[in-house]
């Protein structure tokens, strides 16, 4: 994939909008920023005038870049979040599997259920919590 030169987006100018939804980026008189007349959204121009950013109740943020004929995404959520802390959680489920674990189920083979319980809850616990981490968003 070649990478696309970002252009400066001119305030002026009509734009198809980032949203996928076929309409188009008309400027707001008086603004820096762009609304798009069929999805009703509102996108402010950024960094020296070469990004557009979604103005929202939500905590997520949304950018673009104008390569010339298309909208590109700034944020690649996932290459810069979630594949790095998966990566971790990997290299640390692998660690607990060949050091923790043969210990673990050597103490366990002279104990109770209740200690199997206890075990049990914890492997749920950090289920729940890496599928928080991955559905954070």
């Amino acid at each position: 994939m070649r990478p696309y030169k970002t252009q400066k987006i001119d305030l002026s100018s009509e734009y198809p909008c980032p949203c996928r939804r076929k309409g188009n980026l008309k400027p707001i008189i008086l603004t820096e920023a762009l609304g798009c007349d069929r999805c009703q959204q509102i996108f402010v121009v950024k960094k020296d005038g070469q990004i557009i950013e979604q103005l929202s109740s939500i905590y997520q943020k949304k950018s673009w870049q104008w390569t010339g004929n298309r909208w590109k995404n700034v944020y690649h959520r996932w290459t810069k979040s979630y594949l790095p802390t998966m990566l971790a959680f990997v290299f640390g489920l692998t660690i607990f599997a060949v050091v923790i674990l043969p210990v673990v189920l050597r103490w366990l083979m002279a104990q109770s259920i209740i200690s199997w319980a206890v075990i049990f809850l914890i492997l749920i616990m950090l289920l729940l919590l890496t599928l928080l981490v991955v559905y954070r968003h």
